[in-house]
């Protein structure tokens, strides 16, 4: 499936959310956006390159080679601070001391990039934001059952490589397919502050593909399956 116009282009002014650069490619028009967070899941990244070249969307790509990026003088997970609740764990997390008065602040201005940042990122209405992650810690959809108020496990499928959705009409399509699915349409008291979680506060059609370190085809055939169903 080509482009709309056959024309890709990569912006050259990146966008920055909490210090770090994130390129934006756009293959034509589409409301359809993808999104690479984690620098580490290289798999992700080279799908999401092929993916772009041959289905029309915009896709955000940071600029970055480690799960975590550098902010102030500490390292926090850019997936953990769609909300104040995951920025403030983040921010703990590799710091647990800070000065009077500096979380706060360090909370606010992230809270000030988030906004602006999901202005751009989060697709018009109707519109679907597509992210791309790997595993390889152990993590596996089991993980996401208590969250899930569907789901859809195959027998044939890696519990590694899972699609992710919070609109109940995408689960449905995309149960009907070969991939392990899961439906997370509940809002919980205290998330993680992860894209996932801020998308359905906002009842923006979310979806996550997340397949093993490493699985450049399986990923490549789980987007083109989630792109083809839900275009």
């Amino acid at each position: 499936m080509g482009s709309e116009n056959g024309k890709m282009d990569t912006l050259l002014s990146p966008i920055t959310f909490a210090g770090t650069d994130f390129n934006l490619v756009e293959n034509g028009n589409s409301s359809v956006h993808y999104i690479w967070l984690h620098g580490d899941e290289k798999t992700a990244k080279m799908a999401l390159d092929h993916h772009i070249s041959h289905f029309p969307g915009r896709a955000f790509f940071i600029q970055n080679d480690n799960r975590e990026i550098p902010y102030l003088s500490t390292i926090i997970d850019p997936n953990r601070l769609f909300s104040r609740s995951g920025s403030y764990h983040s921010l703990k997390k590799f710091k647990p001391y800070w000065p009077p008065g500096t979380l706060k602040k360090a909370l606010d201005d992230i809270e000030r990039d988030r906004i602006e940042f999901l202005e751009i990122i989060m697709p018009k209405k109707d519109g679907i934001l597509i992210s791309v992650h790997n595993n390889f810690r152990g993590y596996n959809v089991k993980y996401e059952l208590k969250f899930s108020r569907k789901t859809s496990i195959k027998k044939q499928q890696n519990p590694r490589d899972f699609i992710l959705c919070t609109h109940e009409k995408d689960f449905e399509k995309l149960a009907n397919g070969p991939y392990n699915v899961v439906l997370q349409d509940t809002v919980i008291k205290r998330d993680n502050g992860s894209l996932s979680w801020e998308s359905l506060r906002r009842n923006v059609r979310y979806v996550n593909i997340e397949t093993r370190l490493g699985y450049l085809t399986k990923q490549k055939k789980m987007l083109a399956f989630v792109s083809e169903t839900l275009n």
